[in-house]
């Protein structure tokens, strides 16, 4: 194919109008037309990331990285399945899922916090299994919350959904924020939606977020270092 060829494809995409629907559900890939075809929702977005993939696949054997890619991956599709979230794409060591309705927002963040129990247990199993290893298994998450734009991209037979939308992006980037201290991170957007179970928690009560300014963006997110155990 030849450059003239591309730039006359780019040309139809930038002159065809868009056909957009409201959706009710995450849509699969099938349901969206290669061309100018999209589909909008109210969307939270979690993004799950297991941290320093590159110190482990450079300092430990390619099977124990591989093992601990599966547990990590593994454990956190099941959680976000187990909570009414849909895995809408993997990224090598992190996954991104989107969660909709009226508990779309304390759905994910009663997701991250369970990630980060299961986190703990896991690294007990490696202890237990590789009593040798140092290797101690971190993670972060990032929650944003928005209108999300989606449509399909790529060419016949090698094609994707692409998720246009500030929750897909700050999800994403929060996860950059997160540290072995707080592992994760929500938007203020997120923090005003959450029930009052998915905010306060242990005996006595107490509040489960910190409100930190997420100076690169110059707004408010929220923190936490809390696990929820199941």
């Amino acid at each position: 194919m030849t450059s003239k060829e591309i730039l006359a494809e780019i040309n139809s995409i930038f002159s065809a109008k868009w056909d957009t629907r409201e959706g009710r559900k995450v849509p699969e890939a099938e349901e969206i037309r290669l061309g100018n075809d999209a589909v909008s929702i109210d969307g939270t977005v979690l993004y799950a990331d297991m941290a320093d993939s590159t110190g482990l696949v450079n300092n430990f054997k390619d099977w124990f990285a591989a093992e601990i890619y599966k547990s990590y991956l593994i454990s956190a599709c099941r959680i976000i399945r187990e909570n009414g979230g849909e895995i809408t794409a993997f990224d090598g060591d992190r996954v991104m899922s989107v969660f909709i309705g009226n508990n779309k927002n304390t759905s994910a963040a009663k997701t991250a916090l369970k990630i980060n129990f299961i986190v703990k247990e896991i690294n007990s199993l490696i202890k237990s299994s590789y009593k040798d290893t140092a290797y101690q298994l971190n993670q972060t998450v990032g929650i944003d919350t928005s209108k999300l734009f989606i449509a399909r991209t790529g060419i016949r037979n090698a094609n994707d959904l692409v998720w246009v939308g500030r929750a897909a992006n700050y999800a994403a980037k929060l996860c950059a924020l997160g540290s072995t201290d707080y592992p994760t991170h929500i938007t203020e957007s997120v923090f005003s939606a959450l029930a009052e179970e998915a905010k306060y928690g242990g005996n006595p009560r107490g509040m489960m977020w910190e409100k930190r300014m997420w100076t690169e963006r110059n707004i408010v997110v929220y923190r936490s270092n809390w696990w929820w155990p199941f």
